[in-house]
């Protein structure tokens, strides 16, 4: 598989470069998340709420973006954005009480999930579309979400440095976990340097920026079932479930770091199949016959006591619930216009963040009553819903260039 799709420009290079850049920041700090919270005297429901703060803040931001967008373009807003990343990263360095904390969580960037939630996601998914061709349109965000797995694999490595460090050199913990975050603040700086190169061009065709019309319809639908999947992802997002394996088998933050380093890699090897599986069955097929599986792991894991078996349903859930992530954004990017697309990737990303953001306070309280796996029970039971749901009202819901090419 060639680096980049023969079409992609400029912007496309720069947007997954940014992309994996970042997924290195979000790949420990989803894992310090938890330890650092526990380490600052937080029981899990309050490690619950800030991280349903941080997804709630990010729902808020994203709720702009079609507007923001077409009155600024796409490269201001990501700048800023770039900035909060940088003055989130130094926030949670310097604070320590939960009330300041959760208000840096709204306010600020941090992705207690090993995907991506954040504002960025729509900026760069209504940009990546203006940047390449409908037909290498899917392969496109396959490297955009390649780049964000492998990154953040080698991201969830760097969360065994403070143990490293308060091993080798007798760091006290929580300054190890700070300096982490420190880091945080860097790659948001380096991120920025990137959007500063970002061009403006209009969407292809010379069609301007516009709210929603034509394709309205479709895009609440599609909200509206991503939303379900949102929630019932936000009960295991990376930081809920690192702090239940914490708590029912009493794995260290090296061994959670070690085992999500493969989730992820396993997650990027399965996006190798997403474009070959997409042209032969299409875009929503390939979402449900490989969605579908890794939620039923999700239903079974909580029912099972043997930490080997449970890691090896993770591994086996991981490789196969994320090649819909590229087709999902390729498909929700091809059933609207042009000029629809910021609207559109706002509109589909506020409900999943408003929805997800519920999850890890739900979760951490189902964690403070009971050790059972109830938020992995209950997520996987919805995720398989929204699967079904999914096949069901869009199947006949073809993009352009499937309308001929698909098989029956």
């Amino acid at each position: 598989m060639p680096l980049f799709p023969p079409t992609a420009d400029a912007n496309a290079r720069r947007l997954v470069l940014a992309r994996g850049l970042r997924a290195v920041a979000d790949g420990y700090v989803s894992i310090l998340l938890p330890a650092y919270l526990l380490a600052l005297g937080l029981d899990p429901f309050e490690v619950g709420v800030l991280a349903t703060a941080t997804l709630m803040g990010s729902a808020s931001l994203t709720l702009c973006v079609g507007l923001v967008t077409s009155r600024f373009g796409h490269r201001g807003p990501l700048l800023a954005a770039a900035g909060l990343m940088v003055a989130t990263g130094c926030a949670f360095a310097g604070v320590q009480g939960f009330w300041p904390l959760l208000l840096v969580a709204f306010v600020g960037t941090l992705n207690p999930s090993s995907g991506d939630v954040s504002v960025f996601l729509p900026l760069e998914q209504s940009l990546l579309a203006q940047s390449v061709a409908d037909r290498d349109r899917t392969a496109l965000y396959v490297r955009y979400s390649l780049a964000g797995s492998l990154m953040g694999a080698a991201g969830t490595l760097l969360a065994v440095l403070p143990g490293i460090a308060m091993q080798w050199w007798d760091v006290p913990a929580l300054r190890a976990m700070q300096v982490m975050f420190v880091l945080y603040a860097g790659i948001g700086l380096a991120s920025g340097l990137i959007y500063r190169r970002i061009d403006d061009p209009r969407p292809r065709g010379g069609a301007r920026v516009a709210p929603l019309g034509p394709s309205r319809g479709i895009v609440y639908r599609l909200a509206a079932l991503f939303s379900i999947d949102a929630f019932s992802g936000g009960l295991v997002v990376q930081s809920m479930l690192a702090l239940w394996l914490f708590q029912t088998f009493g794995m260290s933050v090296t061994t959670a770091a070690t085992l999500f380093f493969w989730t992820n890699v396993l997650s990027a090897v399965s996006m190798f199949a997403a474009v070959p599986l997409a042209r032969r069955i299409g875009l929503v097929r390939t979402m449900v016959f490989t969605h579908l599986p890794s939620s039923l792991c999700l239903v079974v894991i909580p029912f099972v006591s043997s930490l080997p078996i449970v890691i090896a349903l993770l591994l086996l859930r991981s490789l196969l619930s994320q090649m819909d992530v590229p087709t999902r954004n390729s498909y929700v990017m091809a059933v609207v216009t042009p000029g629809e697309r910021p609207a559109a990737a706002s509109l589909t990303s506020v409900p999943r963040s408003l929805a997800s953001a519920v999850g890890p306070m739900i979760a951490g309280y189902l964690l403070l009553l009971s050790g059972f796996g109830w938020p992995l029970l209950i997520g996987g039971i919805l995720k398989s819903a929204y699967d079904l749901a999914l096949l069901a009202m869009f199947s006949h819901v073809r993009p352009p260039e499937e309308r001929q090419d698909v098989r029956p």
